[in-house]
């Protein structure tokens, strides 16, 4: 293998232009892909445990929806799900897989959400030292 690339997927039209650009690439370079779908799950009181169950529920679906797609290019692939922030998780993986890039859709964040918080891209590249490929979504 020549490497892992790790996917930032939740099923939105950045993120499939992403995973079609880390499939082609991972066959291009006999690498390897792991599909990561990130949740996030606050304090919700008592029905935390509810939520949870609902979106590791989207994220088995999100991330077989990956797992086909990278199956049917012929690209070896895994899915993870995190309970993170995007950029943390996507790091997280990154690190754990000795990752040579990180692919993320761009999503155009309004702007006052990216000025003020950050995009995933932006955090992402502050904290790691894995490249990171920003593919632009179809509008």
């Amino acid at each position: 293998m020549a490497g892992t690339l790790v996917v930032g997927y939740d099923g939105t039209g950045g993120a499939r232009a992403a995973l079609a650009e880390a499939v082609r690439l991972a066959s291009e370079l006999s690498a390897d892909i792991v599909a990561v779908f990130v949740y996030s799950a606050g304090a919700a009181g008592g029905e935390t445990s509810d939520l949870l169950a609902v979106l590791r529920e989207r994220g088995d679906a999100t991330i077989r929806e990956a797992l086909d797609v990278a199956a049917r290019a012929g690209v070896q692939a895994s899915g993870e799900l995190v309970n993170d922030r995007p950029a943390e998780a996507l790091a997280g993986v990154a690190a754990d897989t000795g990752a040579r890039m990180i692919v993320v859709g761009s999503y155009g964040e309004a702007p006052l959400k990216a000025a003020v918080l950050g995009s995933t891209p932006t955090r992402l590249a502050r904290l790691t030292d894995v490249p990171v490929l920003v593919v632009r979504g179809h509008v």
